[in-house]
């Protein structure tokens, strides 16, 4: 099973100035290179949308990812809504309340899919991620925006991080098996490890954050997708980035 997961496209209006990145063209171009992959699935890991959930930034999307012709799964961001989104995507069954979290099966194979829009988990999506993780007889694979380790970038750190980080952590912990989280928003590249818990943290397709500052910084402007491939017991990672990104000055 191949998976792509993409993930902050920060995608504005049409003309909107987005710090005079050419969002939308950065992910017409990533998604054309995911679509060469050749995934089983991709995921959007969250902050579709620039600045707040739009319907219409949700619209334009849905429509790039139909003509694509790639299954795919999205999910909320902190710069996301998540009620919206689900309208748009036509996913209203799956919400929860106010919180877009829910699993899948693929190959027979449990994903689940997390919702973080909030900055943390409320105490009904933590006690549903446990049933869901009883249920795993092996090696968990999550989804989620916000990471649910400290990553050692001062700026997001200090600033966003997930805000119930431990009891976050106390779920995934208890967890007798390997739990593999994929997820963005620090808009780096990373790899963290405690315990039985690996958090792999995907760059984002506006920017990447600089991540040695206690002060926000830009890095660079190179945007980047992440390929999984899970077979036979076997789960391999990569990230790719593109070549260049778009200015829209």
């Amino acid at each position: 099973m191949r998976i792509i997961q993409l993930t902050d496209l920060h995608i504005g209006q049409e003309g909107e100035d987005t710090y005079g990145v050419d969002v939308r063209q950065n992910f017409l171009q990533i998604l054309e290179k995911a679509k060469a992959q050749q995934p089983d699935l991709l995921v959007i890991s969250g902050d579709l949308c620039f600045d707040d959930g739009d319907a219409e930034v949700y619209a334009w999307i849905k429509a790039q990812l139909d003509h694509a012709q790639i299954p795919y799964e999205i999910m909320s961001g902190n710069h996301d809504d998540p009620t919206l989104m689900a309208q748009v995507f036509d996913r209203e069954e799956l919400l929860r309340g106010k919180e877009l979290y829910f699993q899948r099966e693929y190959e027979g194979r449990t994903v689940l899919f997390l919702d973080t829009t909030t900055y943390q988990m409320s105490k009904a999506q933590l006690d549903w991620l446990q049933e869901a993780l009883d249920q795993i007889k092996g090696t968990a694979l999550v989804f989620m925006h916000h990471p649910p380790l400290p990553s050692g970038v001062p700026f997001m750190d200090s600033k966003h991080h997930l805000r119930n980080m431990d009891a976050v952590q106390e779920v995934f912990f208890a967890h007798p098996h390997p739990v593999q989280v994929f997820t963005g928003h620090y808009h780096v590249e990373k790899v963290v490890q405690q315990r039985n818990l690996t958090v792999y943290i995907t760059p984002s397709c506006f920017f990447q954050i600089g991540q040695r500052s206690k002060d926000f910084e830009v890095d660079h402007y190179r945007i980047a997708l992440r390929t999984i491939d899970w077979n036979n017991g076997i789960m391999m990672n990569a990230v790719h980035y593109l070549d260049e990104a778009h200015s829209a000055v």
